[in-house]
């Protein structure tokens, strides 16, 4: 049913929470793909450095992405040794939401694995939920977990 997945990932360790549904379902399913996937978005430092000058900003450009490269190839390396499954990374440069589903469309992935942080309220507001855009605008599945840890109480549970 899914030949390849792609798991977003932004460098914490909720976004990690996802890849142990990606080993259990590629396993299970015989996926013979898995992307590891990290975006490096546009920095507020970055912008105060432009207006001290464009080498500053391409610096700090630079340094954002040999991060996130060195982070989601550390994460790849793991990730095949814990699983024998074929994984392949890839980086991107934008709004996380957009550079998924753009990335997803354009190599033909099947399945969209990512977490949730949980945020509500105001801090939903403030910083939006990558989550949620990537599903409400996906043409193709989108599983989101709800990592342990993410939720201050457990709904299911009265409260005292």
């Amino acid at each position: 049913m899914y030949k390849k997945i792609l798991v977003p990932l932004d460098g914490s360790k909720l976004a990690e929470c996802a890849l142990d549904h990606a080993k259990t379902i590629a396993g299970g399913c015989s996926v013979p793909e898995v992307i590891l996937f990290r975006v490096v978005e546009p920095n507020p430092a970055a912008s105060e450095a432009l207006s001290e000058g464009a080498g500053m900003y391409e610096e700090l450009n630079d340094q954002m992405q040999q991060l996130a490269e060195k982070y989601i190839a550390a994460m790849t390396l793991r990730l095949r040794q814990e699983s024998g499954i074929d994984i392949h990374s890839a980086v991107a440069y934008g709004y996380a939401a957009n550079e998924i589903l753009e990335y997803a469309a354009k190599n033909h992935v099947d399945l969209i694995i990512m977490t949730s942080h949980g945020r509500s309220g105001i801090s939903r507001w403030l910083f939006g939920s990558v989550a949620e855009r990537v599903s409400q605008h996906s043409t193709i599945p989108v599983l989101i977990v709800a990592p342990a840890g993410c939720r201050d109480e457990n709904p299911a549970e009265p409260k005292k």
